[in-house]
């Protein structure tokens, strides 16, 4: 295994900082030219193997260290929040190649972060920890689509799902959860009991909202365009929920709006617990 550490030496060439591991388990000069001179070309760092860590970027630097780990061809990798010191543009830019690293190079690497989004995009798969104790393994898609608690579902998806407490009701062949005194749509529960009390979850890109007809009414706070989505801040009773549109609204503050919201699209938790209930 491998940690990947950030760190380089700074009186020493990219070139020296990629082959100093090499050196010092005395390998031969061939063998060292040879796994620089591959990590570099897959790192695209060939132009700057004779400058130093002070003459370069935050995410050359990033790639020197990751180069560094490479020559030594271990069987994992260790990445330790490796972006966190980085600016949000470059991040962006760093989770991609290391994920492009990660595809040419097919070793096992194991990612430290609490970043969700690095976890999200560049995962095959995810451990959620929570105070030491593992919530919950699985693909992203599974983690975001069926949150084994209530914990992985606050922590998976940007912005978090909102979550409204709430009791379970089911007469006549129907259900629905009773919370900020509306009836919100909700499938079949096996696992749950009439008047159970329980959260009651809906992501916000899983709301639609129509300015008339039927739905929950809700009252617009604020209204913040960033493009090709829209992000609402509504009011419900007592509580405050986000709606992310794809597209653009006529809505502005202080409009009454009305929500709409597939039972498909819905979670439930007991309250007590925080599992999911199916």
């Amino acid at each position: 295994m491998v940690f990947q550490s950030y760190a380089l030496y700074p009186h020493m060439t990219v070139r020296d900082n990629m082959a100093f591991s090499l050196k010092l388990r005395k390998a031969d000069a061939e063998l060292t030219n040879k796994r620089v001179g591959n990590a570099a070309r897959i790192l695209n760092l060939d132009p700057l193997l004779d400058r130093f860590p002070r003459e370069l970027s935050g995410g050359q630097r990033q790639r020197v260290a990751m180069g560094r780990a490479i020559v030594r061809d271990p069987k994992v990798f260790l990445f330790d929040e490796p972006l966190s010191n980085l600016d949000a543009k470059l991040r962006v830019a760093m989770r991609a190649e290391i994920k492009a690293l990660h595809q040419r190079l097919k070793t096992t690497t194991v990612y430290v972060t609490h970043d969700q989004i690095e976890a999200m995009t560049m995962a095959d798969r995810i451990v959620v920890m929570h105070d030491g104790i593992i919530e919950q393994i699985g693909t992203p898609l599974e983690l975001f689509d069926r949150p084994g608690n209530l914990f992985v579902a606050q922590f998976i998806g940007s912005p978090a799902m909102n979550v409204l407490k709430g009791h379970l009701h089911q007469e006549g062949g129907s259900s629905w959860i009773e919370a900020q005194g509306h009836h919100w749509p909700v499938g079949a529960l096996a696992q749950a009991h009439h008047g159970q009390a329980v959260h009651y979850g809906v992501r916000p890109s899983d709301i639609q909202v129509v300015t008339s007809g039927e739905g929950i009414p809700a009252k617009v706070i604020v209204v913040e365009p960033t493009g090709a989505e829209t992000e609402l801040l509504l009011q419900v009773g007592d509580e405050q929920l986000i709606v992310v549109l794809h597209g653009r609204t006529s809505a502005q503050p202080d409009d009454m709006v009305h929500l709409q919201i597939s039972v498909n699209k819905t979670h439930v938790f007991d309250v007590t617990s925080g599992q999911r209930l199916d």
